[in-house]
């Protein structure tokens, strides 16, 4: 029996046409080229070599470069008004509604970050707990104690849940540890990764009811 809906956040409970990720990451890289002294093609690219060993972009830059200053890269990847792209969304307000489940955020951003998200989708009040990077003593997913952490502290069990995310290799860190889980596959993209999907989370009430598990 399902006790709980666990969802990402960036390009899961948003649709990833919607931009936000790709600000995220051009700040994202903006501020590796900075602290590093290299060009922003450079930072991507490093990003893209060593980061996919990590969790996170901060992960790596902590193990592997000496990284400290946790606030100041939040701050200046998150900084107020980066949801500017964003809107309400009541047809993902209906989906939500329509699942009779606790529902919580996993997620490998600060918490400020998804606040401002839930609140620009208007969904703020249908999740009872935020699970940020914070939370996860900055190391997320796929780490499993980041999807231990999260079910332990809502209380179910790991194969009480379905967890929901945009990220392959994270959707299967949590099939690994017996979750039910389920990819965001909005571009369709990952056909070949085995994994069920939908492209949005609009789907959710279709595919919790097949699973037959409420």
């Amino acid at each position: 029996m399902l006790r709980l809906l666990l969802l990402d956040l960036d390009n899961t409970v948003y649709p990833e046409s919607r931009g936000m990720d790709h600000d995220i990451v051009r700040r994202m890289n903006g501020y590796v080229a900075n602290y590093l002294g290299i060009s922003p093609q450079a930072a991507l690219e490093l990003r893209r070599e060593r980061a996919i060993h990590y969790g996170t972009t901060l992960e790596w830059l902590t193990v592997e470069q000496g990284f400290t200053d946790t606030e100041s890269f939040f701050a200046a990847v998150h900084p107020d008004g980066e949801e500017y792209c964003l809107r309400p969304d009541p047809e993902l307000a209906r989906a939500l509604d329509a699942l009779d489940l606790p529902k919580a955020v996993l997620t490998n951003s600060p918490s400020e970050h998804a606040r401002r998200v839930l609140r620009k989708l208007g969904i703020a009040d249908r999740f009872s707990a935020i699970y940020d990077i914070r939370f996860n003593g900055l190391k997320g997913k796929p780490d499993a104690e980041a999807y231990r952490r999260a079910c332990e502290s809502s209380g179910v069990e790991i194969a009480e849940t379905l967890f929901v995310d945009d990220m392959p290799r994270y959707v299967r860190g949590f099939v690994d540890l017996g979750g039910e889980a389920l990819l965001v596959d909005e571009a369709e993209r990952f056909a070949d990764e085995g994994l069920p999907r939908v492209r949005s989370l609009v789907e959710l009430p279709a595919y919790v009811a097949a699973l037959g598990r409420l």
